[in-house]
């Protein structure tokens, strides 16, 4: 796998998706005072769903970034995108954030949502860059979470 390439993830990744969400979740728990839902998912499930797609490493193909999507019928669900820090810097988000529309576009689905916790001062930074509007925040049992949304008009 080349660091271009994004591709549905294989049973045989299981491991480096959760390996990968919990490098990249892990300095949240702190700040949060929790683990962050995505390092609590069920790796095994989604890979199977098929709702998870991995990016690799271009010195030796290990999975460096993934993301975990869903299709509903009005817009593509990001649950989460998560870059090892080892390769924070290198456009890994960037990329994994482009497939995301190319693949809702693909889909024939008008937006991508999104949520993040609001602790994660970071992604409100981001996802602005990339097109996507705050829509509300809202307490979802012991998150306070910010959902954003992003038109592919």
């Amino acid at each position: 796998m080349t660091s271009e390439e994004i591709r549905p993830a294989a049973a045989a990744d299981v491991p480096a998706v959760k390996a990968v969400t919990d490098a990249a979740y892990a300095h949240y728990v702190e700040r949060i005072g929790r683990v962050p839902q995505p390092m609590e998912a069920d790796h095994a499930a989604n890979v199977a769903a098929g709702k998870v797609y991995v990016t690799g490493d271009p010195a030796g193909g290990a999975v460096v970034g993934l993301v975990v999507v869903e299709a509903f019928t009005d817009h593509l669900f990001l649950d989460s995108v998560a870059v090892h820090p080892d390769a924070h810097g290198k456009g890994v988000g960037r990329r994994l954030l482009h497939f995301v529309d190319a693949h809702a576009y693909a889909l024939g689905l008008p937006e991508v949502r999104l949520y993040t916790n609001a602790l994660m001062w970071e992604n409100q930074k981001i996802y602005p860059r990339y097109g996507y509007e705050f829509v509300e925040r809202r307490v979802d049992g012991p998150y306070d979470r910010l959902h954003y949304r992003k038109r592919l008009d």
